[in-house]
């Protein structure tokens, strides 16, 4: 088998069938297999895959393991040269199949590829990015991302000066489009479990980077992220605080304590100047999305004000839990 793609399903039965169609119509000589990891759907979502894809292999969890864990269970059953993690949420464009594993074979040095991700508009999603460092973030943070544009020594959480028109090696793409070569993903685990939601895909391009290998972006292969019909678009009050929690289980897992202690700080700073910033904007202007806006602000500087980062990561200390809850987030291992 060419290619394996692994799709991670909960409840998407309004969006899974148009990805699916677009995988097959949109693929013409590239032998490949479609796994299916679903996380305990309830709204016909195996039911309909099954009826109308024969093909597909659904493997039902039985209950939602989220994105990490759940994408693992259909990495293991994968046999292809390439596997490619992709979202439900997702269409792929004409042909972009076949050029990504064309691409892939033409470089073995790398260890995996990324692409380029199209917002429902057309516009770029900006899904490959440089790995994080506490220089980026506070960069970013600071509203002094541009600086890069002018020179190198400033550090930054984005490519500011590249538009994602060229080849090129990038740090990290987003997990709702990534091709990984498949004996080197299985070497790694997959996905690092303790990163149950965001973090993740950085993660593990981090682990690819250290096993040796480059992650090579390739603008000849387009995908649409549709984007607002994922899980976290359907609740991201509960998805909010996620994003600290593994932003801290990343900077602990590469700079220590030290690291995820200054990248608190950061993110503290980060948080301050949007909620000042959404605020002032909003006093002149109301808009309810901005309201919402600011309440997730207003709760994300609250933990992040109130939680010991190592305490977190190391013990499972979690300041907006109750004693009782704290074993639902489990210390590093």
């Amino acid at each position: 088998m060419k290619l394996s793609i692994v799709i991670l399903c909960w409840n998407d039965s309004k969006i899974i069938p148009d990805c699916l169609r677009s995988v097959y119509a949109g693929t013409h000589s590239t032998q490949l297999e479609i796994i299916i990891s679903d996380n305990g759907s309830t709204d016909g979502s195996v039911e309909f895959v099954r009826e109308n894809f024969p093909d597909v292999r659904v493997i039902e969890n039985g209950a939602n393991l989220r994105f990490s864990k759940g994408n693992n269970v259909g990495i293991r059953a994968c046999t292809g040269e390439y596997i490619l993690i992709l979202n439900p949420d997702t269409l792929i464009h004409e042909g972009s199949l076949d050029r990504w594993v064309a691409f892939a074979d033409s470089h073995p040095e790398a260890g995996a590829f990324g692409c380029r991700v199209l917002n429902r508009d057309g516009s770029d999603q900006g899904c490959a990015q440089p790995l994080p460092t506490l220089g980026g973030l506070l960069m970013g943070a600071l509203y002094l991302r541009s600086l890069s544009r002018i020179s190198d020594f400033f550090p930054s959480d984005t490519y500011a000066k590249w538009k994602g028109h060229t080849v090129r090696t990038i740090g990290w793409q987003a997990g709702c489009g990534v091709m990984f070569r498949g004996d080197l993903l299985k070497q790694l685990g997959g996905f690092d479990e303790r990163f149950f939601y965001y973090y993740e895909d950085v993660d593990l391009c981090h682990r690819v980077w250290k096993a040796g290998f480059p992650i090579i972006y390739t603008p000849d292969v387009t995908i649409t992220h549709l984007g607002g019909q994922s899980t976290t678009a359907r609740s991201p009050g509960s998805f909010e605080l996620d994003k600290y929690r593994n932003r801290y289980r990343y900077f602990y897992k590469y700079y220590g304590r030290r690291g995820v202690r200054r990248c608190r700080l950061i993110t503290l700073l980060w948080l301050a100047a949007r909620w000042a910033g959404y605020g002032l904007a909003q006093v002149v202007m109301p808009d309810l999305s901005r309201t919402q806006r600011l309440d997730l602000y207003r709760v994300a500087l609250k933990w992040n004000w109130r939680v010991d980062p190592v305490r977190y990561v190391e013990r499972g200390d979690d300041p907006s839990l109750e004693p009782g809850e704290r074993l639902r987030h489990q210390p590093v291992q």
